[in-house]
């Protein structure tokens, strides 16, 4: 069983800068593929960035890409995403997850199996 607890959201201007953080416990921790999804107010829930479970490989949403940069401190048992260049259209509720399935892309919300409670991020123009 993994937990996870996200932090570090807040109001920021457009082009300002934000860390997320994940905080997880589980005894599985090292062993999964992180991922970072968010939905906005009217929106589906979308993926956002994904990283292996040794940190070696990571992908993004096209929107993202350039801005934003996850991260993984295994030895903390933390995920990171470091949100830069905002845009007024990333506001959204960001969730951590958490999922260990081989071979997969991690970018569905199915390949996950854990969640955290999300972190809002207001951006405003």
């Amino acid at each position: 069983q993994v937990q996870l607890v996200e932090s570090g959201g807040g109001l920021v201007q457009a082009g300002g800068s934000l860390r997320l953080s994940c905080a997880a416990s589980g005894r599985t921790f090292n062993e999964s593929d992180m991922g970072w999804f968010r939905q906005a107010p009217g929106k589906e829930r979308e993926f956002v960035a994904t990283i292996s479970w040794n940190g070696i490989t990571t992908r993004y949403a096209e929107t993202v890409k350039g801005r934003f940069t996850i991260s993984r401190d295994n030895r903390k048992n933390t995920v990171y995403l470091q949100l830069n260049s905002l845009k007024p259209e990333d506001t959204a509720v960001y969730y951590c997850a958490a999922g260990s399935s081989w071979g997969s892309a991690m970018r569905h919300e199915y390949e996950y199996d854990y969640w955290g409670q999300g972190t809002q991020v207001t951006v405003s123009s």
